[in-house]
């Protein structure tokens, strides 16, 4: 048997170090920043089409496995990344109507993180 027979167990362990990630950063994002505005999840986001970007480049370069590719793609950033928390900060926003920091939010995250995306493939590229 391979590691790669294993794939599900190498996705959740994955999965335990984004999670607790994205609750910590959360968290520090929460004490340091303005509350009205979801930082935690913004930065999230980015930092995590940043990482999707970069490590899946990177991986590519060196031929991995797939047990590694799910540990890091699917397991970590799959539990890192926030997507239905942007969507629900960004409702929450214009439901209080705040509607230029919804903007910012709804419009600032994709087009961000299609920018960070690009940068980490740049950034693997170029290693």
């Amino acid at each position: 048997m391979t590691p790669s027979d294993f794939l599900p167990v190498w996705i959740a362990l994955g999965a335990i170090p984004g999670a607790l990630s994205r609750y910590y950063l959360t968290l520090l994002c929460a004490q340091r920043f303005d509350g009205d505005f979801p930082f935690g999840t913004f930065l999230i986001n980015l930092s995590g089409a940043f990482l999707m970007g970069f490590l899946t480049t990177e991986l590519q370069k060196i031929s991995t496995e797939q047990w590694l590719n799910g540990f890091a793609t699917i397991g970590f950033l799959g539990a890192y990344t926030t997507f239905s928390t942007f969507a629900l900060d960004f409702s929450n926003l214009l439901k209080l109507g705040n509607t230029r920091r919804a903007l910012l939010y709804g419009l600032g995250s994709p087009l961000g993180g299609f920018l960070a995306v690009e940068m980490g493939i740049a950034l693997a590229q170029h290693l």
